[in-house]
């Protein structure tokens, strides 16, 4: 099955997505890299990322946020963004989606922390894959034990390793590390499909 275009309401706006839908009641949201920054829903770790759910036979949705491709309204600095990704989530349990996993890269999991600091957040699960730690506050003090796994390079550029186990050290959850890969995961989208595969059948065991 292939995805579809879908136009979400949020409020004025309309976000622009791509839905493969499974016909079950799981499903992941995917939210794509820096907006301002080249980012959308047709990235690279984006679109691996909806390969290997889709392959577990999860419906997907991963959509442009505010301002970029077809979604309408601008850059809003994470804030409008947050309530992008809410409105999806609505919408994903009005077409009977009632398990939602957050997956976001990059910036796409920062706006995704700040909807989990808020609280009473849709997710039943959530992924990060590299999260620009050098840039942006995740505060994962409040964070603990709200995150299921992190993927990340070992040389990325924006989420330093060392850092990152410090600040995880506390937090119970799966830390994989991909040996020989950048933030951008350029020829690495296939390991990290397999090890997103090989999680969702761990959880399903």
């Amino acid at each position: 099955m292939r995805e579809e275009q879908v136009h979400i309401k949020n409020d004025k706006l309309l976000i622009e997505g791509l839905l493969f839908n499974a016909s079950e009641d799981k499903g992941v949201v995917i939210c794509h890299p820096h907006s301002l920054m080249g980012g959308s829903m047709h990235n690279n770790v984006v679109q691996a990322i909806q390969v290997a759910f889709a392959a577990e036979k999860y419906s997907t949705l991963r959509f442009n946020f505010r301002g970029v491709g077809q979604s309408t309204g601008s850059y809003d600095e994470g804030r409008g963004e947050q309530e992008d990704i809410l409105a999806v989530c609505k919408y994903f349990q009005s077409i009977g989606i009632s398990k939602i996993t957050f997956a976001g890269y990059s910036f796409g999991s920062w706006v995704g922390s700040k909807i989990i600091e808020r609280g009473d957040y849709p997710f039943a699960a959530t992924i990060f894959i590299s999260p620009p730690i050098s840039y942006f506050d995740f505060n994962f003090t409040i964070l603990a034990n709200k995150i299921d796994m992190i993927v990340c390079g070992n040389k990325d550029q924006f989420c330093d390793i060392g850092i990152l186990k410090e600040q995880v050290n506390n937090v119970n959850l799966n830390l994989k590390i991909i040996p020989y890969t950048d933030h951008f995961f350029i020829e690495k989208e296939e390991e990290l499909i397999n090890i997103l595969r090989s999680t969702i059948n761990n959880e399903k065991n």
